[in-house]
């Protein structure tokens, strides 16, 4: 099958299309991903399948979701494709307008888009894409997204059912051994409601600590403001971006990994992010937020520290708990090793090309 993904972003970070692109296409699909180009673009690394940006005028705000769907439909209407994989709402309308072709439509929900953050406290913004959603969805051939909660919830707003394809990452070989005793890591961007400010915050209750920011966004500079103003600057590394590829590297050589996603959107609480499954990848004990799908694996598996209430103090004290109890932390390291070989993108990827198997046999001989 020909098979296009649609992003909105500009493809340099986006792990997951990364590893579901190189499964279809390794599957012996013809795979294309489509992303927009941005001023600070870097030329992306060579991949097994196509990829393409998008110039636009506009970057972001209403003026450039309006541009972007209309370069994106312009685009897609004149490439020979089977199936176009729709990720997320911001994506969805162009792609479904071209059904008129006998196209197949997936929807991938990396989100539940009208209750993120950004979204859900504007009455007016929330409701533009509760309804578009309620409208397109339905009309998709399949859809997936990325935890089980999140599938549930998203079937019921939809009116239509979601198969759950995780975040998992590809088996690494690097392994947490030679931690940077006191390094705590986060990865990932540095958008609002990360609970980076926190982490940067609880240093001065842990002055054997220190904090590398791996990652960029727009909260980049408020939080290097706030590291100066705290007098931390000798203890927050602010990394900056880096390939994914490069990442297992850096995390392979901390001591603690953090996702401290705020209780401010359905969307966050019922999430699954990359980076807790990458730390358990890696090796590395993490703290998530007592959330239902952070819960689950850790019933399960026993990889994180689980924190109830996002506060400095609240976060102190697991960190401090386990530098203190050193035995804890090697319990926590050896069950991210046990639980690594089960939670990977090798275990993941048959329920991915399973549901483009059923899509394939659907298509018109």
């Amino acid at each position: 099958m020909r098979i296009i993904c649609t992003v909105t972003n500009d493809l340099s970070h986006d792990q997951r299309m990364h590893r579901i692109c190189s499964s279809l296409q390794q599957a012996g699909h013809q795979v294309q991903l489509v992303g927009r180009l941005l001023p600070t673009s870097m030329p992306l690394p060579d991949h097994p399948y196509v990829t393409h940006r998008l110039r636009c005028r506009y970057t972001s705000g209403k003026l450039f979701y309006l541009e972007f769907n209309y370069r994106l439909y312009r685009y897609l209407n004149r490439q020979p494709v089977d199936v176009i994989c729709a990720v997320d709402l911001d994506t969805l309308l162009p792609v479904t307008l071209l059904r008129s072709r006998q196209v197949r439509i997936v929807y991938d929900a990396h989100e539940w888009f009208s209750e993120t953050p950004e979204v859900v406290n504007r009455p007016a913004i929330r409701g533009f894409w509760r309804q578009l959603g309620r409208w397109l969805v339905p009309k998709t051939d399949a859809r997936y997204t990325v935890a089980p909660q999140l599938a549930r919830l998203l079937a019921e707003d939809y009116d239509a059912p979601f198969s759950v394809i995780r975040n998992l990452p590809v088996k690494e070989n690097i392994l947490n051994k030679e931690n940077f005793g006191g390094v705590i890591l986060y990865q990932g961007m540095l958008n609002p409601g990360r609970g980076v400010e926190t982490a940067i915050a609880t240093l001065t209750l842990l002055p054997e600590c220190k904090l590398w920011i791996v990652g960029s966004g727009p909260e980049e500079e408020s939080l290097k403001r706030l590291t100066a103003t705290l007098e931390l600057t000798d203890r927050v590394w602010f990394a900056g971006f880096h390939p994914p590829a490069k990442l297992p590297e850096i995390t392979a050589k901390a001591w603690l990994g953090i996702n401290l996603l705020a209780d401010s959107s359905p969307s966050y609480y019922y999430s699954l992010a990359n980076k807790a499954l990458d730390y358990i990848q890696a090796g590395l004990p993490s703290i998530q937020m007592d959330y239902p799908e952070y819960r689950s694996i850790n019933e399960q598996y026993g990889v994180f520290e689980l924190l109830t209430k996002l506060t400095a103090a609240g976060l102190a004290a697991p960190i401090q708990r386990l530098l203190d109890h050193p035995e804890a932390y090697t319990r926590l390291r050896e069950n991210c090793r046990v639980a690594a070989e089960e939670l990977c993108w090798e275990r993941e990827e048959g329920k991915l090309l399973k549901i483009y198997s059923a899509i394939e046999a659907s298509l018109p001989d």
